[in-house]
């Protein structure tokens, strides 16, 4: 199957955008391109590459003409490119995107990601960022290195991206070894009455302890491959993830 169109993003800070429009549909996108830092600049401008356009064909036939990728509104059978629906946490962004089949799909898909997606993920990749030097020298080659931030970021993991990530600083200062934890969750019969950390929990764990009376389609909320244990946690755990669940009173 070959991808309709290939996902990129297009830095544009200081750079010339055209933006043909007027009316709800070009105020919009002109926000969405402040936001990206770039230079809005009229048709007749020589140094653009990328044009939107609202509701003028004779605009876009122009416009193309002179080589320029174009972007026209609601019409996705005219356009070059797409805009997707935006997920933005600090320097990660998450696009989502129909070909512009669907802008519904796209924003719908777009809100259950926002729930998904924890407001530290920016945070995250600056300590990242900030940490390269440091992961170079603690694992100078790089097949171990690739290895080591894999693991750190998998689901469990004390990186991991989704869970409760500890500082990049102090993964490194464990030199990547994965420490114990141990979380109490509260549930009713409902699984879908899970609270979005409670959810995130169940998802991550290594081993899940559970009180008899938690209905089994709580439990069927937590990973497949999950220890599943009807007994109190034990006073020493072993590495990861350990999930002690029990009724809500």
């Amino acid at each position: 199957m070959t991808l309709h169109s290939l996902p990129i993003f297009v830095r544009l800070t200081d750079r010339a955008v055209v933006l043909v429009g007027d009316g709800e549909a070009a105020d919009a996108k002109r926000r969405l391109l402040e936001r990206a830092g770039a230079r809005i600049v009229d048709e007749d401008a020589t140094d653009a590459a990328l044009a939107i356009v609202v509701d003028d064909d004779a605009a876009v036939a122009r416009l193309k003409a002179r080589g320029l990728l174009v972007n026209v509104v609601d019409r996705p059978d005219l356009c070059d490119f797409t805009l997707p629906a935006i997920v933005e946490r600090g320097d990660v962004l998450v696009a989502v995107g129909t070909g512009g089949v669907s802008a519904g799909l796209a924003a719908a898909l777009r809100q259950r990601l926002e729930a998904l997606l924890p407001a530290g993920l920016g945070t995250l990749a600056k300590g990242l960022q900030a940490a390269r030097g440091a992961m170079r020298t603690r694992w100078s080659d790089g097949g171990d290195r690739r290895r080591a931030i894999g693991a750190a970021l998998a689901p469990g993991g004390p990186l991991d991206p989704l869970g409760d990530p500890i500082a990049v600083e102090r993964w490194l200062a464990d030199a990547g070894t994965v420490a114990s934890r141990v979380e109490a969750v509260h549930v009713t019969d409902d699984p879908d009455a899970l609270t979005l950390r409670d959810a995130r929990l169940f998802a991550l764990a290594d081993r899940v302890h559970h009180a008899a009376d938690v209905s089994s389609a709580v439990l069927d909320r937590a990973r497949a491959d999950a220890v599943r244990v009807a007994a109190p946690v034990p006073a020493t755990t072993e590495p990861g993830l350990t999930l002690w669940v029990e009724r809500r009173r």
